[in-house]
């Protein structure tokens, strides 16, 4: 009973490892850059939904709220990529990296000035509430309602993902990009154009990830550290694997959970981290890495 209680929570914060690694590799795998400000993207997006949904002349409905946050991250992410990322196109991949970090730290700062550093935490139908399986006599599985909807809507957004790039023009587009630039270019895909089209779908799911993971606890301007897990998870499941990267996850958000319960006590903070360092010697390129010839 409580191994199960354990794999749920575990199963729930993965989906929040996962998405969040999907910003990153979205972006690697158009770009070949890393954006380490994702984590604070996603920070921002929580930040703007609890605004839409708790601010008193505005509270709307939780999922309305999302949706509007999940549209103004979107045109954000846009507008940084545009403006603050396209200036340093073709300089080397370090200066952008260092670029993102900076930016990072801004948005942090940003985050602080206008709502304050006290943990907060986002107004929804499903807080408190639990769902009881009953298994045998005397015993039931009780799954809080908020695990079950993040784990519902990371399938349903891994659907829609899979649909999206194997079905449409744009997907089709980007995944021509992430391939081999050059030749996107030479065959009439608008690239650059495309990228910053990448950049916003990395902020809005880092804003759902960012209304998940405030729907089952508190958050505050540092919470974006939690990009640093989300980031191993990426290494672990392979930096060129979409699907690499909510496995990533799921491994580090199962392995916290049990962590703490069977291992002495700080050890579950530092286990992503270890399972990193495992997987990078065994398998430098990732557990589901997808390795294969650029197309030219």
């Amino acid at each position: 009973m409580e191994l199960l209680q354990l794999l749920i929570g575990g199963i729930a914060n993965g989906c929040i490892y996962g998405l969040i690694a999907l910003g990153f590799v979205l972006i690697y795998k158009a770009t070949e850059l890393l954006n380490f400000a994702q984590g604070d993207l996603m920070v921002l997006g929580a930040y703007v939904v609890l605004s839409l949904v708790n601010t008193e002349g505005v509270g709307l409905p939780f999922w309305l709220g999302l949706l509007g946050a999940v549209v103004f991250m979107g045109c954000f992410s846009f507008g940084v990529d545009r403006i603050v990322i396209r200036p340093l196109f073709g300089q080397p991949a370090y200066a952008v990296i260092i670029l993102t970090i900076a930016l990072g730290f801004v948005i942090r700062f940003l985050i602080g000035a206008i709502w304050g550093h006290d943990p907060v935490s986002i107004e929804h139908p499903y807080a408190g509430s639990t769902i009881t399986l009953p298994l045998s006599e005397g015993r039931a599985l009780v799954m809080g309602t908020d695990d079950l909807l993040v784990i519902a809507m990371t399938t349903l957004l891994t659907l829609l993902l899979y649909l999206f790039f194997a079905r449409t023009q744009l997907g089709l587009a980007m995944q021509a990009c992430s391939q081999n630039q050059l030749a996107a270019y030479y065959m009439g895909v608008p690239v650059k154009r495309i990228y910053s089209l990448v950049w916003a779908l990395a902020g809005a799911l880092a804003t759902i990830a960012g209304a998940l993971f405030a729907m089952k606890g508190t958050l505050d301007p540092n919470s974006g550290l939690l990009g640093i897990k989300a980031f191993a998870a990426a290494v672990i499941g392979g930096f060129g694997s979409l699907p690499g990267a909510l496995l990533g996850g799921m491994i580090v958000g199962i392995s916290e959970p049990f962590a703490a319960r069977y291992l002495a006590a700080g050890y579950s903070q530092i286990t992503p981290y270890v399972i990193m360092l495992a997987v990078l010697v065994v398998a430098p390129n990732g557990l589901f890495a997808q390795i294969q010839m650029k197309k030219v």
